[in-house]
């Protein structure tokens, strides 16, 4: 089953997608490596005057709202628009959609001019867009918010058929549905979300695996996650006990030497 998933990671490495950020200054380094390591080109570029320009020459275009700011807001919609008319893939993370009036204006009117192929969130961003209550902590899930794995896909289905696109929850059991079909991933350790910024880098490496096979949305979406899950994984351990900054550099590690063997040995994902 995780040999149609992993087999993706050789058309990354093999075609080198640009992939275009528009994406937050805390973690913009952290999701360039990881568009790097595993074999993706990536670009950040947040200028109105080119930020369309730059989405229609490139091979996928994540947008993320971390640190969110009107010099920003139109730049996105410009890159998204510009890739869907040349039918590129984009990739939305609605960070902290729900903490604030600003956040919820931005992604609906992303989602009103917008047609994402991927949106990927917390349980709580996911929540939210999918109209249901959400308690949002800052950028970060709220507990009061988690949701048991039954729970968890339902909603991940039904805001996949609301928008018509790929829906991630990234959680300690990740879920992908497309609206018809959907996964779960148990892969991963605890101490990724104790680093900043390993959400942001799941819709990098998203929009690198997409960008290499826009035909497969929901596959590449999968395996993004278990790139991610697997590395968190292999990075603790090799440096799990020496702290978070060691944890972070052999994360990246692991993401530079992910492969097709490593996916299909360690892949914990169940098809429903």
């Amino acid at each position: 089953m995780s040999e149609k998933y992993a087999k993706l990671i050789e058309e990354v490495r093999a075609k080198s997608p640009l992939v275009h950020h528009i994406t937050n200054y805390v973690t913009v380094n952290d999701c360039a490596n990881v568009t790097l390591g595993i074999g993706a080109s990536p670009i950040m570029a947040d200028a109105i005057g080119e930020a369309a320009d730059i989405a229609a020459i490139s091979s996928a275009v994540v947008l993320n709202m971390g640190t969110l700011n009107e010099r920003t807001i139109p730049s996105m919609i410009a890159a998204g628009k510009s890739a869907n008319e040349k039918g590129i893939p984009v990739i939305i993370d609605p960070v902290g959609a729900g903490a604030s009036q600003l956040r919820n204006e931005t992604i609906a009117e992303q989602l009103r001019e917008i047609k994402p192929t991927v949106v990927r969130g917390n349980i709580s961003e996911i929540r939210f867009l999918a109209g249901l209550a959400a308690e949002t902590k800052g950028v970060d899930a709220a507990e009061s918010d988690m949701l048991d794995s039954d729970e968890a896909l339902a909603v991940a289905k039904d805001l996949a058929v609301k928008l018509g696109c790929v829906v991630a929850i990234t959680a300690a059991v990740d879920v992908v549905s497309d609206g018809e079909r959907t996964v779960l991933i148990s892969n991963g350790h605890e101490k990724l979300s104790g680093l900043t910024g390993t959400g942001c880098m799941c819709s990098s490496l998203i929009g690198s695996y997409c960008g290499a096979n826009p035909e497969l949305p929901m596959e590449s979406t999968v395996a993004a996650l278990l790139s991610m899950g697997i590395a968190g994984e292999i990075a603790f351990e090799a440096a799990g006990g020496l702290g978070n900054g060691s944890f972070r550099v052999s994360l990246h590690d692991a993401i530079s030497r992910m492969d097709t063997v490593t996916l299909t040995s360690r892949a914990k994902i169940q098809e429903l």
